[in-house]
């Protein structure tokens, strides 16, 4: 039986909901062109047509929030599926070959640790110096700096099902590992992984954020949440608005995926919920 729905589970809904719809929303109605320079309305105050303000080049600061919330849930939908569609079934494979042959689950596991040894930053740096910065680039860094999570997630995941006695039953009647794989493990690690995921996603927010204020992620004119945060910062003490607004959408974001994730653990995993409500 699921746990109730809780506060944080709502919460984070909610803030997530909120992005997604301003992400959706920016493909059919701006307030205005995102993109556009307008000399004239530049470091304009909020109202009078710009709800938020405009920025340094003259571009309404609201158009382009709602614009850098789909780069955004671009890039970490890609990433998160980057990292969930390697990393999954390689935790899965070490988790089922941990006990008959040890070696290739070790194996598995130590080239995971050579990659969870090179952060996101550094390999978009690196591949940005191979291939150029830009969107692409920041997903797949992000992606392949993600995979060690579900890897590791799933392999200890994984080991806890194949104890079950469904799984021994399973094997005792000569079932494939294949099979075992697709109808008894992944539909029971299916939960946890969709934990990792929303973790992940808040994990690839700041990461994008990081790695376009950086220059190494969205190139322009694309808005993006990261270089907005960049190009407000020589306006730092004169026009802090331009800042608080990107800053402020990037911290909220980043909160409701991680209330989502630690809701949903709360709501797929009843013995944790009881646990907390004893205390």
């Amino acid at each position: 039986m699921r746990g109730r729905v809780n506060g944080s589970l709502v919460t984070g809904a909610t803030l997530v909901g909120v992005v997604v719809v301003a992400a959706l929303v920016s493909f059919v109605w701006t307030p205005h062109d995102p993109t556009l320079v307008d000399a004239a309305r530049k470091l304009h105050e909020p109202g009078d047509g710009n709800l938020l303000g405009a920025d340094k080049f003259g571009r309404d600061t609201f158009s382009q929030l709602m614009v850098g919330a789909r780069t955004t849930l671009y890039v970490g939908i890609v990433a998160v599926g980057i990292a969930a569609l390697i990393g999954t079934p390689l935790g899965m494979i070490a988790g089922m070959t941990a006990g008959r042959a040890g070696w290739l689950s070790d194996l598995i596991m130590r080239v995971n640790d050579l990659v969870f040894a090179f952060p996101a930053l550094l390999l978009a740096v690196m591949l940005g110096a191979v291939y150029g910065a830009g969107t692409l680039t920041a997903m797949i860094a992000i992606g392949v700096a993600t995979i060690p999570a579900f890897a590791r997630i799933g392999r200890a995941a994984t080991m806890q099902v194949m104890v079950t006695d469904y799984v021994l039953a399973a094997r005792a009647a000569g079932r494939s590992r294949t099979a075992i794989a697709v109808r008894h493990v992944l539909p029971n690690i299916g939960s946890v992984l969709i934990v990792q995921a929303s973790v992940s996603f808040a994990i690839a927010i700041l990461a994008e954020a990081a790695l376009s204020f950086l220059g190494f992620g969205t190139r322009p004119p694309t808005p993006s949440w990261g270089r907005m945060l960049q190009e407000s910062q020589e306006l730092l003490f004169s026009t802090p608005r331009l800042a608080l607004w990107p800053g402020l959408a990037i911290a909220l974001a980043v909160l409701g995926f991680n209330l989502l994730g630690d809701g949903l653990r709360d709501y797929l995993d009843p013995k944790l919920r009881r646990i907390r409500a004893e205390r």
